[in-house]
């Protein structure tokens, strides 16, 4: 059986940033000045566990008082936060440390710019999703989340000027579907193209680059192989886009969280099979599922 992993996955740059702020914080804190993060740092359990058992510990705002005037730092993840949690933060006397991708917060920023202009707020994304809550804060919560064509033209107010956004980790088909259609319905329609960091982050719109950037690789990866294995967390929303995309090439996709996942009637007569993951599944756990499957499976 032969066995490779996607070179193509693993973590995001903006993934590694984060992550690597955390360790760095945990290296330099004192035994007596705890390091914690605002929700879990990824949508992945197996990398969340690692850095625990180094010392992270994961809190939510409720938390903040408890911590007031301990010395405490606090990770904002790479998802981001709205501004009240920075106030909060404030007022307890915590010190942030800001690990927020930098497309999320140009994505905040360019969303409160619009606001600021009168323009109606509309995210394609999931509403309570992290990096969408930090985005609804900026605008105070007036804004429109949506999901889909249908929930577009039921929830969006067609007369009024507008831009739409969209989540960084959703699928580029749905939100190419959602903007023709209010294309042509609104008379003043702004799609965002962060055309003032496009040379750097390479982005079209405010979906992650390398998330709709591996899509079509992802598509030739898995109809190369008889199995495709995806390791990703149940929560990581690219996780379940780019899931997606290799289940269409390849029907014999199938995902997983942990290793202990897999069914060997999965592997049974398969001489290829593929490991690919999103872009917060860590390169050393896809190593362990490789490993696992030469080990008791070939």
């Amino acid at each position: 059986m032969n066995v490779t992993i996607d070179k193509f996955s693993g973590f995001c740059w903006g993934v590694v940033r984060t992550v690597q702020i955390a360790e760095d914080q945990l290296a330099e804190t004192r035994a007596n000045r705890n390091v914690y993060v605002l929700g879990n740092i990824i949508h992945n359990p197996k990398e969340i566990e690692r850095l625990e058992s180094k010392g992270l510990r994961t809190i939510s705002v409720d938390d903040f008082p408890r911590l007031a005037n301990s010395g405490a730092k606090v990770i904002i993840r790479a998802h981001g936060e709205p501004p009240a949690t920075y106030r909060k933060a404030w007022e307890n006397g915590i010190e942030i440390v800001d690990a927020t991708c930098p497309v999320v917060t140009k994505l905040q920023e360019r969303v409160r710019k619009f606001w600021d202009q009168g323009y109606q707020i509309v995210i394609f994304g999931k509403h309570d999703h992290a990096e969408v809550l930090g985005v609804r804060g900026v605008v105070q919560d007036q804004c429109v989340v949506v999901t889909s064509v249908e929930e577009a033209m039921n929830n969006v107010a067609l007369n009024r000027k507008t831009v739409l956004f969209s989540q960084t980790t959703m699928d580029r088909p749905t939100f190419v579907a959602v903007r023709d259609t209010l294309k042509t319905r609104i008379s003043e329609l702004v799609v965002d193209t962060l055309e003032d960091i496009a040379t750097e982050f390479h982005a079209k719109d405010t979906i992650c680059g390398q998330v709709s950037g591996r899509e079509s690789q992802l598509a030739k990866f898995a109809a190369q192989n008889d199995v495709i294995l995806f390791v990703a967390g149940h929560a990581s929303s690219n996780g379940k886009v780019l899931y997606n995309v290799a289940k269409a090439a390849n029907p014999r996709t199938y995902f997983i969280e942990r290793a202990e996942e897999i069914d060997p009637e999965w592997l049974r007569d398969v001489t290829s099979v593929g490991i690919s993951g999103a872009t917060s599944t860590p390169q050393w756990y896809m190593e362990e599922v490789r490993e696992l499957i030469v080990t008791n499976y070939e």
